[in-house]
């Protein structure tokens, strides 16, 4: 694991290309043409908040990891105010989907949280992707409410995980 550099971002759109077109074939609109787009993940390599996942030198996922939380987490049923570490924007080629790689990026996030001192963590993701709503649950995070959330018609399943 280290921290994206902006020659990772081809690889990184390849796979966002990739995991688009998968996703709609499933039903799932979570990400589109217009999200998330390379300058997304140009201004997550400015701020070194995106990390990726590579195999003999080829980027096969990444995650940005940071403390922004978006408006729309406001309101919801959270079980503390403590400051937490906040996952976006994670995908794992398609070529390289089930070696464990997943996993081991969500570990990455805390484990970075843990160094930072942080112990709880917030993601959300779109309540079609069955994928990582199932990969959320495994790993322990727990869901505590939905949002409405980049004008999709469906809502987005907001979750928590304490590292105690």
């Amino acid at each position: 694991m280290r921290k994206a550099e902006h020659c990772d971002l081809d690889r990184i759109m390849q796979i966002i290309k990739g995991t688009i077109e998968e996703m709609n074939a499933g039903g799932n609109d979570q990400w589109d043409d217009n999200y998330p787009q390379s300058k997304d993940f140009a201004r997550d390599i400015e701020n070194g908040d995106l990390f990726v996942e590579e195999t003999d030198g080829k980027v096969e996922g990444f995650i940005c990891i940071n403390y922004e939380e978006p408006e729309e987490y406001n309101g919801l049923n959270w079980s503390s105010d403590e400051k937490a570490m906040v996952i976006h924007r994670m995908s794992v080629s398609i070529d390289s989907r089930k070696q464990g790689i997943a996993t081991r990026l969500i570990r990455y996030a805390e484990e970075l949280a843990a160094a930072k001192g942080i112990t709880y963590l917030k993601t959300d993701t779109y309540s079609f992707n069955t994928k990582m709503n199932g990969l959320l649950a495994k790993i322990g995070y727990k869901r505590i409410g939905e949002m409405s959330f980049h004008g999709k018609e469906n809502p987005f399943y907001c979750y928590e995980k304490f590292l105690r």
